[in-house]
């Protein structure tokens, strides 16, 4: 069975090599959706009964693992040492460094492997992480699948 769970965030970013637009700075309002895998669990008297996980649950720890740190931050290349440097001078700046420019699609790939190990199997019914999509925008989007 699978179970799909969104939510929203917003961040800037800049693509620094970017031969168009994406070279400036700017922000979006991100989408995940994180997809499981999983039995349905049958053990009665569960509160999880019928279902493979609690969506409240599945949104607690995509929160905690990924969507606090990113949510109102600033998503910089590692590499853009003008924006880092620049962004280290603002006090208390909420800035998240990346060790690859912030693409959807790096993104994406970047948010499973946080994600990966942070859905353990806690219910003996196979749960793992099946994908991540990540909407840059309602028309645009990147898909990091198992």
């Amino acid at each position: 069975m699978l179970i799909t769970r969104r939510l929203e965030f917003d961040a800037g970013h800049r693509i620094p090599n970017h031969a168009s637009q994406c070279r400036h700075l700017h922000g979006h309002r991100y989408a995940i959706e994180i997809t499981l895998s999983g039995s349905i669990i049958d053990a009665e008297g569960l509160s999880e009964q019928g279902m493979v996980m609690d969506f409240s649950e599945v949104k607690r720890i995509a929160k905690c693992a990924l969507v606090d740190h990113w949510d109102h931050a600033f998503l910089a290349y590692q590499g853009d040492r003008a924006v880092v440097d620049f962004l280290a001078t603002l006090p208390g700046h909420k800035t998240v460094v990346l060790p690859m420019a912030p693409t959807v699609e790096n993104l994406a790939a970047e948010a499973f492997r946080i994600l990966d190990s942070a859905y353990l199997d806690s219910y003996g019914n196979q749960l793992g992480l099946v994908s991540v999509r990540l909407y840059e925008t309602p028309n645009n989007w990147a898909d990091a699948i198992r």
